[in-house]
């Protein structure tokens, strides 16, 4: 028995000796060198790729299979001297034994010097699209002799059989050096590129983490943008259930190039990943945004992977200064009114979304000392279907507004002269001094207002409330504004609000299809406090009083100086309740009186205000002068009438205005201009021009209409006279009816 154990022992050793002088023999005395060819046509015949070996071979059989393969080279079969693929060295080792079992049990695979090469041609033909494909087959001959019909190959997922377990895949470590890959479209002429790539992996198994670092250097040409990026983390996956997974996930780098303005942004991305395809779902926990100053948090899931892929999900961006961000940037902003602004933002959302919209949900935006809540959507990426739903506490419109330009501020300060020249002149004494000059500075800017071109594109619905709203120094209460706009068209279906004790309701259309964008707007201003419209920079306004006006306007320009000198259309006012700052209608109608009289007053002008009861009129503009022919005002004991023109291309007026003595007799503030009976009914001409804001303070008698007052003074004396005779000679002897009848021929 001793003897049998010992033969059998001797027996095995034999064979195994003899495996291993096998094994020996095979990979010393067989070079796969020598097989280079049949190497290249196999790879022809297989897998459809045309492969160069430039380098050698080396190998090993047992217990590893093991290969290495150097300066070699990957092309298609349609461009065998067009490679897109090349590399310096690829070696793997693979245990014999597992691969019987359908298992890949592989030691460290190095790849060294990867060269990938992505391209389209001008016809949008990807050069890895023939990847595997044979050439196609020659015609048939003419003999007649036919080619059997082969059915074309159908895609379809590689499964095993039934009863045939799944390759199962056993790597110790994977890492690729110095790889680069390279994509160009001739057809756009975008290119990309990732350079000096670094990948390496511990262990790779099914099923488990496997830790993983990458390292690359990014690129595009169309515009130029550069990036270096780092990842590390967890990798995942289990092919039976088909579920991936990066956790741990630390992806950070610097971006830089054109659209930054060569400026760098540092960036860095944090979370856990998930892709089970089994159940169509993807997700991203932990969210960590950061990009220079930025600040974000979240998650995201993905749904309906394999046919409408939908987006939800949260994401709340700590406060943060943006003006700041997008300078460091290369975003310039425009000059605004208050540079304070934007320093302060903060956004809290939820997000929803599909391949071709966003929405952010429950929105709530901090920006600066305002909060807006509501909803914003891009419901379409093509159209830009921009689609706004917000309301707000209270905002201040005038410190985002553009700053004027230089050549914007030095025309308004050249008329502000021009108007405290003429205001100086008109205090020092409004009644001798002379009529004010008809003002020539430009009072309206020429800069562009309307981003015409982005306005074409917009796609847009807003819904906009605001519990305050301030909008060139006006406080604008509960206000509320609705907007559409489509195909360059914008309409505005409200804007209304209320204002002071007052309100006012507008609605119009902008169109910027044409090369000159066109304005047309109907509003209604409802007893608002006309000061607050017509004061200048803290200055005393020429009149007060409660304004209800109607309009209906259209203009056509992209400044303000264009749409005022195109300014056309009817408008009708009302001031109620009203006050002449600093306009004594009194002292101007006594210096009438006073010309009548043949006298001198004997006192300087008193600067007291003239209230009103009514001042009305209506309204016809024309290229951005309204003519007023219908100015009425009414003052307890005098009427006024007026007519003339208001030029709102340098807000200057010229008027012709009459003061019509009433009942009102009471005593007049100097002797030289005492009213009596003559005085009763005549209308004492005034002349107003000069600058809007100096209002009644532009107004002086016209002393050539005076003097035709003159006549009618003396007929008014003689009546007077003739009727002092009848009341002596008549007495009580005729009716009074009779008597006033009398009286009224000689008015005659």
């Amino acid at each position: 028995m001793k003897a049998f154990g010992k033969i059998l022992g001797l027996v095995v050793l034999g064979l195994l000796l003899i495996v291993v002088a096998g094994g020996f023999a095979l990979t010393h005395l067989f070079d796969p060198n020598d097989y280079k060819d049949e190497i290249r046509q196999l790879a022809r015949d297989k897998a459809h790729i045309e492969l160069t070996l430039n380098g050698d071979i080396g190998w090993s059989l047992f217990p590893w299979l093991g290969l290495e393969l150097h300066e070699a080279s990957i092309a298609t079969l349609n461009k065998p001297t067009e490679p897109f693929a090349d590399l310096q060295m690829l070696g793997l080792s693979v245990r014999v034994l597992p691969l019987l079992r359908r298992e890949v049990q592989m030691s460290d695979v190095r790849v060294e010097g990867l060269n990938l090469t992505l391209s389209r041609d001008e016809n949008g033909h990807g050069n890895w699209e023939d990847i595997g494909k044979p050439l196609p087959a020659s015609t048939p001959a003419a003999s007649g002799e036919t080619a059997p019909a082969t059915p074309p190959a159908t895609p379809s997922e590689s499964k095993p059989a039934a009863g045939e377990r799944p390759l199962k895949l056993d790597i110790d470590s994977l890492t690729v050096n110095n790889a680069r890959v390279q994509y160009n479209d001739a057809r756009s002429g975008q290119s990309f590129s990732a350079e000096s790539i670094q990948l390496s992996t511990e262990a790779v198994h099914d099923g488990v983490n496997i830790p993983l670092k990458l390292t690359a250097f990014l690129s595009s040409g169309q515009p130029v943008l550069r990036a270096r990026i780092e990842l590390n983390g967890e990798a995942r996956f289990d092919r039976a259930l088909r579920r991936y997974q990066l956790e741990d996930m630390k992806l950070s780098g610097e971006l830089s190039g054109e659209p930054l303005q060569q400026k760098s942004m540092t960036f860095s991305a944090q979370g856990q990943l998930l892709a089970d395809l089994a159940a169509n779902v993807a997700e991203w926990n932990g969210l960590k945004l950061s990009a220079n100053q930025l600040r974000a948090l979240g998650e995201l899931h993905v749904r309906d992977l394999n046919s409408e892929p939908k987006l939800t999900g949260g994401i709340s961006i700590a406060q943060f200064d943006l003006r700041k961000f997008l300078d460091s940037v290369g975003v310039a902003l425009p000059a605004m009114n208050d540079p304070s602004t934007l320093t302060n933002v903060e956004l809290v959302g939820r997000l929803e979304g599909t391949k071709t919209s966003l929405a952010l949900e429950d929105l709530a935006l901090k920006l600066d000392a305002s909060t807006f809540t509501g909803r914003l959507a891009v419901e379409d990426f093509a159209r830009q279907a921009l689609r706004i739903q917000l309301k707000n506490d209270k905002f201040d419109a005038d410190r985002y507004l553009l700053a004027k330009s230089e050549a914007a501020a030095s025309a308004s300060a050249a008329r502000q002269a021009e108007v405290k020249s003429n205001e100086s002149s008109a205090l020092s004494g409004p009644s001798t001094s002379p009529l004010p000059e008809a003002p020539t500075q430009v009072a309206w800017s020429s800069d562009k207002l309307l981003p015409v071109d982005r306005l074409r594109a917009l796609d847009l619905q807003a819904d906009l409330s605001f519990g305050m709203l301030t909008l060139d120094k006006l406080p604008i209460r509960n206000a509320e504004l609705k907007a559409s706009g489509q195909g360059g068209l914008i309409t505005l279906q409200a804007l209304r609000g209320g204002l002071y004790n007052g309100s006012f309701d507008t609605r119009g259309t902008l169109d910027v299809r044409p090369d000159i964008p066109q304005i047309g707007i109907t509003g209604k201003i409802d007893r608002v406090p006309v000061e607050h419209f017509i004061k200048h920079d803290g200055d005393t306004p020429p009149l007060k009083g409660l304004l209800t006006l109607n309009s209906d306007l259209t203009a056509s320009g992209n400044s303000q100086k264009a749409l005022i000198d195109t300014l056309n259309g009817n408008a009708s006012f009302v001031i109620n309740d009203g006050v002449l700052i600093n306009a004594n209608l009194e002292q101007q109608l006594c210096q009438g009186i006073a010309t009548l009289n043949r006298k001198t007053l004997s006192g300087e002008p008193r600067g007291k205000d003239t209230p009103f009861q009514e001042l009305k009129g209506s309204l016809v503009l024309r290229n951005g002068v309204a003519s007023n022919p219908d100015l009425k005002v009414r003052i307890p004991g005098l009427t006024v009438n007026g007519n003339g023109d208001i030029d709102l291309r340098v807000l200057g007026m010229d008027y012709r205005v009459g003061v019509i003595v009433e009942g009102d007799k009471r005593d007049m503030p100097d002797p030289a201009c005492q009213v009596n009976e003559r005085f009763a009914g005549l209308e004492f001409p005034l002349r107003c021009r000069g600058p809007l804001e100096l209002g009644a303070r532009a107004c002086r008698v016209d002393q050539e209409g005076v003097g035709k007052l003159a006549g009618q003074a003396l007929g008014n004396r003689i009546n007077e006279k003739l009727n002092e005779k009848l009341d002596e000679k008549l007495g009580d002897k005729v009716s009074p009816e009779l008597k006033d009848a009398l009286k009224g021929l000689f008015k005659r």
